[in-house]
């Protein structure tokens, strides 16, 4: 993920920020030339494994600063958009092309795909609204904010998190507003935000400041708030606790991660905090019964009790690579990179089993279907891979 800090205009000015960032810590827009945060060398290993492309196919500039540009699937159909706003849909298993569809919209983040429709966000701030059987467009609206964050589909609602904090209701059929949710964001934040996700009547979102909220999907009325991260510290930096990994749930638990703050595991019913563990985090994080996968700030890949968050193992030779979120493929921890390096880890000790490139930047969290991993780089290649039999 490319980390940029929302400014005001004279600080943004001052500070000289105005570009896009690709360093994996915000440290880096100070000018650091720390050995430390040097990208890690890849050493070479005996691999146990070999991964098997399954099919791959271009689909344009997929970008290099936006990870809320990811494939989805749903019903046996994998959807994915280009910056450029081409939306694809094509057979997961085969990659045969069922649709293709140019928006012109700069897309930002999505698709966000269920209930036979497919919503995507723009860096100019609009939500788009089309029929996943066809491609067409059904509405648009305008929010008037960048969208960063996938837009989440259930139970006739559309639901959004803009880059100016607020959280959007909308009619999943005519695009007409339900309800809005508004917060204070802090003076400095990363960019992006964190997705919405939906699980039976409530809405599950992180915030900037170092919250995990769940609202009503009907009204928008707030359920619950806890904290991951408290903020502290004297400086608006080091107060800066931004929850951008979306809320990941499993088994009645919220797992939420906060940058410069904590990993924590909360009550989907109650948010009753269960456990924290000190993780700066900002990329999403996958579960199964036996481990919560974390990639940190600084590119150890970790593997967490889920009951308890003690550590089962950390692996530190992908220090500073600009890891991907992880995902669970079978027996194995699978992440990305910065040079297009898929690395699969034992999920059992965190051991290296197999390296494969599969195109430029890996930025965009892997997607695992059906033990098929769906990967998206950011020369627009959209690999399928397996695992051998």
């Amino acid at each position: 993920m490319k980390l940029l800090l929302r400014l005001p205009p004279l600080l943004l000015l001052s500070a000289v920020l105005s570009g896009c960032g690709t360093m994996a810590d915000p440290r880096e827009w100070f000018g650091s030339d720390d050995p430390a945060l040097e990208p890690a060398e890849l050493v070479d290993f005996t691999a146990i494994i070999q991964p098997k492309q399954i099919w791959s196919m271009d689909i344009g500039d997929a970008s290099d600063d936006l990870n809320r540009l990811k494939p989805a699937v749903d019903e046996g159909i994998l959807y994915v958009a280009s910056v450029d706003g081409d939306l694809f849909a094509v057979e997961a298993d085969t990659g045969k092309q069922v649709w293709r569809v140019e928006t012109g919209l700069r897309a930002s983040a999505g698709p966000g795909v269920a209930e036979g429709l497919l919503a995507i966000g723009t860096a100019e701030g609009q939500l788009a609204a089309f029929d996943t059987r066809t491609g067409e467009e059904l509405w648009r609206r305008d929010l008037n904010s960048e969208i960063l964050a996938v837009p989440a589909i259930g139970s006739g609602v559309v639901v959004v998190h803009a880059g100016d904090g607020k959280l959007f209701g909308l009619d999943a059929a005519s695009g007409e507003q339900l309800w809005l949710y508004d917060h204070k964001v802090p003076v400095l934040t990363l960019r992006g935000s964190s997705s919405p996700v939906i699980s039976g009547s409530s809405v599950y979102c992180g915030l900037a400041g170092g919250k995990m909220i769940s609202l009503s999907l009907e009204t928008g009325a707030i359920e619950w708030e806890g904290h991951i991260t408290v903020p502290s510290g004297r400086s608006d930096l080091e107060r800066m606790v931004d929850v951008d990994s979306d809320p990941l749930i499993y088994s009645g638990t919220v797992y939420g991660g906060a940058y410069q703050g904590d990993v924590a595991a909360l009550g989907e019913g109650s948010g009753k905090v269960f456990w924290k563990r000190k993780i700066s985090v900002y990329n999403n994080m996958a579960v199964n019964w036996q481990q919560l996968a974390v990639t940190d700030a600084q590119g150890f890949v970790w593997s967490l009790d889920p009951d308890t968050g003690s550590a089962r193992w950390r692996q530190k030779a992908l220090m500073n690579r600009g890891l991907s979120a992880p995902a669970l493929q079978g027996d194995f921890t699978v992440v990305g990179d910065f040079e297009g390096y898929l690395h699969w880890l034992s999920s059992e000790d965190g051991s290296m089993a197999a390296r494969q490139r599969v195109g430029n930047a890996i930025v965009a969290a892997p997607l695992v279907v059906d033990d098929i991993l769906y990967v998206l780089a950011s020369d627009g290649k959209l690999t399928a891979l397996g695992l051998p039999e």
